[in-house]
């Protein structure tokens, strides 16, 4: 089991979140947004970079881990190419950004492969992120292709 437990209350702790969740996969149905509680989560089987260090030996297996996200504070979510109606649709993280606002409000903003968006208005920056359980081996490491990813 992993223990990854993180919190972010400002940009540089959010880059950290972020490093931990690119490539991670998410159905579009397990993102929600609770607004009586301001809150948007979600889980994720995210990529477990960490291990990656050093030179990746041929036929090496890589991990995932499923990982449960949610920002709090949340005041307006709004989403761009992202078929709210495709429950079982598949949605590839590639970064997770802050727009400053207001201190301490702002807006951030989630990225997935295919130009789709999340944005999501916070009065405050208040994330967490944390593994919910063992890890689980994947042949497939994650690769950008610069022609039609702009986060590669």
């Amino acid at each position: 089991m992993s223990d990854l437990k993180l919190k972010a209350e400002d940009a540089e702790d959010l880059q950290v979140i972020a490093a931990y969740l690119q490539d991670a996969v998410v159905l579009v149905k397990d993102i929600a947004y609770l607004p009586g509680t301001r809150r948007l989560a979600m889980v994720a089987n995210r990529f477990c970079w960490e291990d990656e260090m050093g030179a990746i030996p041929a036929g090496k297996t890589h991990r995932r881990a499923r990982a449960g996200l949610h920002f709090d504070n949340v005041e307006k979510v709004r989403s761009r190419n992202i078929d709210q109606h495709r429950h079982e649709g598949v949605l590839n993280l590639l970064t997770i950004a802050f727009e400053e606002g207001d201190a301490p409000s702002g807006t951030l903003v989630l990225t997935f492969s295919g130009d789709g968006e999340i944005r999501i208005d916070v009065e405050a920056l208040d994330a967490h992120l944390a593994d919910m359980g063992g890890t689980w081996e994947t042949p497939n490491l994650p690769s950008h292709d610069p022609d039609t990813d702009s986060e590669s």
